[in-house]
């Protein structure tokens, strides 16, 4: 006897974003391998670009890179210019992270062929439709942020104190010192 078939009564939305990811990435994929700049590498120029520097753990939350695989993203973009480590005064353990002339050149060099291709995306699917979605996209980052995020307390043993969250970048991060 063959096991009933499980029926689910909504569509799978973690699948459908990560195909729609895809298909947006793969509109931007050939700019990147023109530039040498790797999807990660990319991530974190912009990021960087919209904050001045952030310690890693946060440009892991915004970027969405784990923090082993974020270690030798930043050790690469560090060996080809592109970024600088700055340990903080007041506490030499912490690091901060920024992007270098030469990563801000590469993004200038990038922005024309990157704009276009935004625009290319917006004229199929409307610019209405486009600042919907991403308004709508803002809403379900903001509504279903981690626990920590929405001041759910955190175990006695679940670490650190939650940042201050950052609403113009999206992320808690610490304040600049």
């Amino acid at each position: 006897m063959s096991p009933r078939p499980i029926r689910l009564r909504h569509r799978n939305l973690p699948l459908l974003l990560l195909q729609a990811r895809e298909r947006v990435i793969s509109q931007f994929r050939p700019i990147l391998n023109a530039n040498a700049i790797t999807e990660q590498q990319w991530r974190v120029v912009r990021v960087l670009l919209d904050v001045s520097a952030l310690e890693p753990r946060e440009i892991g939350e915004l970027c969405q890179i784990s923090s082993p695989s974020l270690a030798g993203v930043l050790a690469r973009m560090q060996e080809l210019g592109f970024v600088v480590r700055q340990r903080l005064e007041h506490d030499q353990r912490r690091v901060r992270v920024s992007l270098t002339p030469r990563a801000r050149t590469l993004a200038a060099r990038m922005a024309p062929e990157i704009d276009a291709t935004y625009q290319r995306i917006e004229a199929l699917l409307g610019a209405d439709f486009s600042a919907r979605f991403q308004q709508m996209l803002d809403e379900l980052l903001a509504t279903l942020r981690p626990r920590a995020a929405r001041g759910v307390p955190r175990s006695p043993a679940g670490g650190r104190r939650p940042l201050p969250y950052n609403k113009r970048v999206g992320v808690r991060h610490a304040p600049e010192q």
